[in-house]
C-alpha cells in the first residue's frame, strides 16, 4: 500500500496519515512551538527560504515549515480524503 503524500510546497511533500494538525504561525504560541522544536532538532523548514505561512504538527512531534497558506494545505489534504 502507497502512502498518500500531501503537498506542502515547492516540491516537498509530507506522509498525510501522519499529520496531526495544520496551523498559522502568527499567534504566540506557534512562535513558542517552532523555537522549541529548532532547539531540539525536530523542525524541519520546508519554505525554500519564503515567509513561513503553515506549521505543520506531525505525530512523531516534528514540526515542519511551510510557505503556503495553511487554508491551501488544508484544502489539499481534504481533498485527497475525500479521494479515498
Amino acid at each position: 500500500m502507497i502512502p498518500k503524500l500531501l503537498n506542502i510546497g515547492f516540491g516537498n511533500v509530507v506522509v498525510a496519515s501522519r499529520v496531526v494538525a495544520i496551523v498559522t504561525p502568527s499567534s504566540a504560541p506557534m512562535k513558542r512551538l517552532k523555537e522549541g522544536a529548532r532547539e531540539v532538532g525536530m523542525l524541519v523548514d520546508a519554505t525554500q527560504g519564503r515567509r513561513t505561512r503553515s506549521i505543520i504538527i506531525t505525530d512523531s512531534n516534528h514540526v515542519i515549515l511551510s510557505a503556503v497558506q495553511a487554508d491551501t494545505v488544508t484544502q489539499r489534504f481534504i481533498s485527497d480524503e475525500k479521494e479515498e
